[in-house]
């Protein structure tokens, strides 16, 4: 079975069901996907720039890890061809996907809401992650130097196409 779509993730719960018990291990849940992003920092960690440029989504949602790693491929890729990925820039991914994403096959067909009420909550086995971003958080950070700042924002508008929400990339000093 593959993907599912990301509209049914992308919407963000107020209080997502999670298990809540007085012993700290019955918390963990079995079988959790670890996050799809291979790396969270590129680029020149030590070295200071003068301009950032972020991407910033408009409203909060769930942004599911595999969006977050396509639009790092995506940015990073563009970044590296036209500067130094030694001392050119430094890319960072800012939020993390804690939230976990589960599918309860039962739940998906009619007569379902039998399973969302009364004592029976349908937990469902663990299949992604995703990380909850509020309204106007920064997803992406990209340093340069000054000049560079057209290159970053042609990087960030590649990987805006993979959020699953409307982003906006900003110049900040």
């Amino acid at each position: 079975m593959g993907d599912r779509p990301a509209s049914i993730y992308r919407e963000k719960p107020n209080q997502p069901y999670t298990r809540k018990s007085m012993k700290a291990g019955d918390n963990y849940i079995k079988g959790a996907p670890a996050p799809m992003i291979t790396q969270y920092e590129q680029g020149a960690r030590g070295k200071e720039f003068e301009k950032a440029v972020v991407l910033k989504v408009e409203e909060g949602c769930g942004i599911r890890s595999e969006a977050l790693e396509a639009g790092r491929v995506a940015a990073n890729s563009h970044l590296s061809k036209v500067l130094d990925p030694e001392e050119g820039y430094f890319f960072k991914i800012m939020p993390y996907p804690h939230h976990v994403l589960r599918y309860h096959p039962l739940a998906g067909v009619a007569q379902a809401d039998r399973y969302y009420e009364g004592m029976r909550k349908p937990f469902g086995r663990p299949i992604g992650r995703a990380a909850l971003v509020d309204d106007e958080q920064v997803i992406f950070r990209v340093r340069v130097d000054e000049g560079d700042e057209q290159e970053a924002k042609k990087a960030l508008e590649r990987a805006k196409h993979k959020m699953p929400v409307t982003c906006r990339v900003k110049i900040e000093k």
